[in-house]
């Protein structure tokens, strides 16, 4: 191989950029879902358990929203740059507890995307009614940034 070509093999092998698989997606901090709901996720101890905060933007109930708080687990990464996790807030508000569960990701611009699905379970009266006492959906969370 010619000098020029091999430094050209040199560069594509050995380069690193926004998609590289080596960006750490990271939990803690402050995020925002596409609900405009933010959370706030405390440091991640060795075991992988976290606590935070939830402010939803959304309800079904007719009580004031109030800050929630959440607890949850990461999956301990063994270097995984994009790790799943869980976590469960437990409404200040209502009668209810939703679970999430989802992955951190770098997105190819260099973002940190997590996608998350959750299970909101409701308080029934009685055992007939267990049938509409839980919903389903998802939710995307970026990144919130604080504005200077």
């Amino acid at each position: 191989i010619p000098a020029p070509a091999a430094l050209s093999v040199v560069r594509l092998c050995c380069d690193t950029n926004t998609k590289s698989p080596l960006l750490q997606c990271v939990l803690t901090g402050r995020w925002i879902n596409d609900l405009g709901s933010n959370m706030t996720i405390g440091a991640v101890n060795g075991q992988g358990d976290f606590a935070g905060s939830y402010h939803t933007a959304v309800t079904a109930t007719k009580n004031a929203i109030r800050v929630s708080p959440l607890q949850g687990s990461q999956h301990r990464t063994n270097q995984k740059s994009q790790p799943t996790f869980g976590f469960t807030v437990n409404w200040s508000f209502s009668d209810s507890v939703t679970v999430f569960t989802g992955q951190c990701f770098v997105d190819e611009t260099g973002n940190e995307v997590l996608k998350t699905m959750w299970l909101l379970r409701s308080h029934v009266d009685n055992i007939k009614d267990d049938w509409k006492a839980t919903m389903v959906g998802i939710n995307i969370f970026t990144r919130l940034h604080s504005q200077k």
